[in-house]
């Protein structure tokens, strides 16, 4: 028996996959594609991965999960290509012989086996006009803290040098009265081989006291923190449903970086959302130097199936893409600043994978002669694109 995964979408995805390639149990060769359902061009990819996987493993099974399978199992159960369509709720156990459902298993697993993401929550309840992962996911819901403990220990038994707290919406963690600020604490404090503890997308909204505490005081607290921003303008973040304004954004990166002064942000955000005028995307534009992005994952608008967003006035997609564009090449200027900005500086770095890996904040770095799983000071030496060169110190 074989089983290999395809994996798009979210960290979430990545550490199920690896979940269900390590539990996998069943006869014969499998190949698992964990599809993603966040965009138009997400299940479009996924198709595409469907078929190219056939083509290359033609006497391969395949297994369909995910997003986009939750949200339309009969599209890809017509797929030619296709053996198996499983739900997001039984992915998990969907090649295990005899396996006994439990809410207990924590999704964990490596990526380049030196980061680790380890899921601590699914689901989200907060329906956004634009989202339709709510819908695939469920509501949300949060994993005790024992079980989470346990996974995290398990990774790091495996050779992980950095554990990333993932899922749906982390900053919606509750369980038995843990926040996830709560819950990154009791997490640092219980386990003293966790040295690197990383964050994925977080709802500017929801980030706690906790959290805030652990951000100031704690450097085993990775100093980069990305933001579920989505638009710059206060009318269209109402019309997404946000719960946030402009104004909150900024106050709370301001409050994170009074906190730590070497903290970095990242941020999601969404070009031509239905109504959006040339003033509201410029407000957008405006909001990555206000909030000091310098990691921007930009999406052009994309109208998902039976959401609010959908059945609004659309604009052109020439004009969305025009939009997303632009976002994009303003953050890429952005952060060709920020890269330059750490040259001749010591930063803290991490290798992952062929000499290359991150620092604490988050920017890539190559080190020549470097090796997988080394942590240490490295002197930046220069920048080649998006990537750092640097010297051990």
């Amino acid at each position: 028996m074989s089983v290999e995964t395809v994996t798009l979408g979210c960290r979430l995805n990545f550490a199920e996959s690896e979940t269900i390639r390590r539990l996998a149990t069943a006869d014969g060769d499998w190949l698992v594609v964990n599809s993603c359902a966040v965009t138009n061009e997400a299940v479009r990819q996924t198709r595409q991965a469907i078929r190219q996987a056939k083509r290359s493993k033609p006497d391969t099974r395949i297994l369909v999960t995910g997003c986009a399978a939750e949200l339309d199992p009969k599209s890809f159960n017509e797929m030619p290509e296709v053996d198996r369509v499983v739900g997001n709720d039984n992915k998990i156990s969907s090649l295990q012989i005899g396996a006994v459902k439990t809410s207990q298993i924590v999704p964990a697993g490596f990526l380049g086996h030196v980061r680790s993401f380890v899921g601590v929550q699914n689901g989200c309840d907060h329906r956004c006009n634009f989202c339709s992962i709510w819908q695939a996911r469920g509501p949300s819901r949060s994993l005790p803290f024992e079980a989470i403990r346990q996974a995290v220990e398990r990774e790091l038994d495996r050779g992980a040098r950095e554990i990333v707290l993932t899922g749906i919406d982390i900053t919606s963690y509750d369980h038995d009265g843990l926040s996830l600020g709560e819950l990154c604490q009791k997490l640092l404090g219980s386990v003293p081989a966790l040295d690197r503890l990383r964050l994925s997308s977080l709802d500017s909204v929801e980030i706690d006291e906790a959290l805030l505490e652990l951000i100031a005081r704690e450097p085993r607290l990775m100093p980069h923190f990305h933001l579920s921003l989505q638009s710059g303008d206060d009318l269209i973040l109402k019309r997404m449903k946000r719960r946030h304004s402009r104004s909150d954004a900024i106050r709370t990166v301001e409050t994170i970086k009074a906190a730590r002064s070497d903290a970095t942000i990242g941020a999601d955000m969404i070009a031509g959302f239905p109504t959006e005028t040339e003033e509201m995307a410029l407000n957008s534009l405006k909001l990555l130097e206000d909030c000091d992005v310098v990691a921007a994952h930009i999406f052009p608008f994309s109208p998902r199936p039976n959401t609010p967003a959908a059945r609004m006035p659309q604009l052109n997609r020439e004009i969305v893409k025009a939009r997303a564009a632009q976002l994009r090449q303003t953050a890429a200027e952005r952060r060709s600043r920020w890269l330059d900005s750490k040259i001749g500086s010591t930063q803290p770095v991490l290798i992952e994978n062929n000499e290359k890996g991150h620092t604490d904040a988050f920017a890539p770095v190559k080190i020549d002669g470097s090796t997988r799983g080394q942590v240490g000071d490295a002197r930046i030496t220069g920048r080649v694109g998006d990537q750092l060169t640097a010297v051990w110190a």
